[in-house]
This record gives C-alpha cells, sequence and structure tokens, in this order.
C-alpha cells in the first residue's frame, strides 16, 4: 500500500467547506477537553455524547476539578454511557496528571500513552487537536477511510494490517494544519464515508479511491470474522423498599461488569426472592411484587434482567460495611448507576 499524492490537501480543502466546526469540544480547544470528548466518543456516538460532555464539563472544568472528585460523583455523570472502565480510568488519570504533571498533559506522545485508558490513536487525537502535533490517529472511522481507499484485503485487527495502516496515517499526516486534518479524517468517515451508503460521490478523494472503484465499497474494511453466538445469562434485581420508603443498593467491586457503581441486590434466576432476601439480610419481606423482565446486551453476553419490588422491614446492614446502603429514590437516580438499573427505578411505580 502506497500513499497517494495530494490527499490530505483535499481532504483539507474539503473540511474548510463541509467539515463540523461546531462540536461543543471544537470550542477552546484545551488537552483536558479534548481528552474527555475524545474518550466519550469511544464506542459512543456524538449525538449521545454532546449532552453528556455539557454537563461533565460543567461539573469538571478543568482536571484539577476532575481529579479532587469522588469516584461515584465521576460516575454518576458518566451513567447511561456504558463502558464504565473509560470513566474509572479517566478519573485516575486526572489524578495522575495533577499529581505528576501539575495538571498540565504532557508532550510526548509516549507519555500521554502512559495514563490510564488512553491508547496511541486517542493520545494522538489530543496532541493534534489540541497541540498542533504531527501525530496521526487511527480510530475508527480512519481505518475505514483509509481500507476503503486502498482496498486493503485484510480484516484493520490483524496485527500486521494495523501496522500497515498506521505506517500509512503517518505518512499522509500533514507537517501543518495537523489538528485540522486529524478532525477532517475523523469527519470524513463520520458523515461520507460511512460504513453503509457511502456518499462516494461528494468524497474529496474518490478519484483515487480503489474500494469506489470496486463493485461494492462495502466490502472494506474486511469485516472480522464472525464469533459464536452471544451467550445468555439470567439474573434477578430486587428493588427493596423499607418503611420510610428508602430503596436499598449494593456498591458493586471496582474491577468487572459495572464496576464501582450502586446496583440493585441481584440472586439467581432460579432462587427463592423470599428465602434469599429473608436469609441474606435478616428481614422479614412484606410483599414481593414481579415487575417487567428485559434483556439488556453487553458486547459479549446478553443477560435476561428479572425485577421484583420487594417491601421489607429494616435490614441490618452491620457486617457488610458500607457495599449496601439505603437511598431515597432521588438520591439513587443521582448515583452512578448501569443503565438497566436506572430503567427500572425510573419505570417502577416508585417515581
Amino acid at each position: 500500500m502506497q500513499p497517494v499524492e495530494q490527499f490530505a490537501p483535499r481532504v483539507l480543502a474539503w473540511f474548510d467547506e463541509h467539515g463540523r466546526k461546531n462540536l461543543p469540544w471544537q470550542q477552546n480547544k484545551t488537552p483536558y477537553r479534548v481528552w474527555i470528548s475524545e474518550i466519550m466518543l469511544q464506542q459512543t456516538q456524538v449525538t449521545t455524547v454532546i449532552p453528556y460532555y455539557h454537563k461533565f464539563m460543567t461539573s469538571f472544568p478543568t482536571v484539577e476539578a476532575l481529579a479532587a472528585a469522588q469516584q461515584d460523583e465521576v460516575l454518576a455523570h458518566w451513567s447511561g454511557l456504558g463502558y464504565y472502565a473509560r470513566a474509572r480510568n479517566m478519573h485516575k488519570a486526572a489524578k495522575m496528571l495533577v499529581d505528576e504533571f501539575d495538571g498540565e498533559f504532557p508532550a510526548s506522545l509516549e507519555a500521554v500513552c502512559e495514563l490510564p485508558g488512553i491508547g496511541r490513536s486517542t493520545a494522538a487525537a489530543i496532541l493534534s487537536i489540541s497541540r498542533g502535533t504531527q501525530t496521526a490517529i487511527l480510530d475508527g472511522n480512519v481505518k475505514r477511510v483509509l481500507a476503503r481507499f486502498h482496498a486493503v484485503p485484510t480484516w484493520p485487527g490483524e496485527k500486521k494490517t494495523e501496522q500497515a495502516m498506521w505506517e500509512l496515517a503517518q505518512a499522509y499526516m500533514p507537517s501543518e494544519r495537523c489538528g485540522d486534518y486529524t478532525q477532517a479524517m475523523m469527519d470524513l468517515g463520520a458523515t461520507l464515508c460511512t460504513r453503509s451508503k457511502p456518499q462516494c460521490l461528494l468524497c474529496p478523494v474518490q478519484d483515487d479511491c480503489l474500494g469506489r472503484r470496486s463493485e461494492d465499497p462495502t466490502q472494506y474494511p474486511v469485516r472480522k470474522p464472525k464469533k459464536a453466538i452471544k451467550p445468555e445469562k439470567a439474573t434477578q434485581m430486587l428493588v427493596m423498599i423499607n418503611s420510610a420508603g428508602n430503596i436499598l443498593l449494593e456498591k458493586r467491586p471496582a474491577t468487572g461488569i459495572w464496576g464501582g457503581l450502586w446496583s440493585l441486590p441481584e440472586l439467581a434466576s432460579d432462587e427463592s426472592v423470599y428465602m434469599h432476601a429473608e436469609q441474606r439480610f435478616v428481614t422479614k419481606l412484606s410483599s414481593v411484587t414481579p415487575l417487567s423482565s428485559f434483556r439488556h446486551t453487553f458486547s459479549h453476553y446478553h443477560l435476561d434482567i428479572s425485577p421484583s419490588l420487594v417491601s421489607c422491614d429494616e435490614v441490618n446492614l452491620v457486617a457488610e460495611g458500607d457495599k449496601y446502603q439505603w437511598f431515597t429514590l432521588s438520591q439513587a437516580l443521582a448515583l452512578g448507576l448501569p443503565a438497566p438499573v436506572r430503567k427500572i427505578l425510573e419505570n417502577s411505580d416508585l417515581v
């Protein structure tokens, strides 16, 4: 795969006329603001991210504010975005930036990559967009553009193919307007060179695109070999309400699914709610009302959730330390909650 001349100038000329320039993170492009947007945009659409970004930046306008916040507060602002390890790593990285770099992002790509949750492409985007550094990115949009432009015949996730595409990405990176070029490549993939129905006739590099010359440009990038069908799991969740109308929540372990979030107590799908709750919490249940079951899908399995509304006496939480706590409904909804738990609380008769 050999670079094509005038690729970057054509992309930049298109960006000047058609690129997106009014997104919230494109204003006052500091490394901190760009970093937050890049992490939020991983696995998440722009339209979904915008309101989260506004709220996050209002609460944590600086890296110092983010570092000083409690993890629960950070996770609460992330609730609904998914992939919560992003938020936990972001919080850790903020603390490192304050403690080790006086709140400033390091200047080198290698040093930025040492921060938790920041890989090579994200680090390059932060430096190129905020500081004009000549560091190429290779996110999903750029991979698609380059793989289609060069009709790359192998899956970009393969190590050899990915390395070749990194070399291409760096070869196309201009020496000037690096930040604009990075944004232009992301925009090109997001708005024209999309997964399905690419708008080839509007593309600034269509004349040299090998994917366009093929019968079907959407065959590129070559798709990842299919995995087996996703496994299915099932659980029950208990919405336990005491006489004061408070809800019992459980703090999940720091790692794993929904790590560090507050969730509803769970039990196996075949367990008795009465027996489990009375033995686990040493309490007497007044009533158990099944709520509507639903499926929540993760990247690697389906989870079928059967919630129940449980009225109970006070629960003995002494032996559990801080693992369980009672919250009012408004307090609970202000916490970092897994999306299905928030769905249960918002759609039950509690609201």
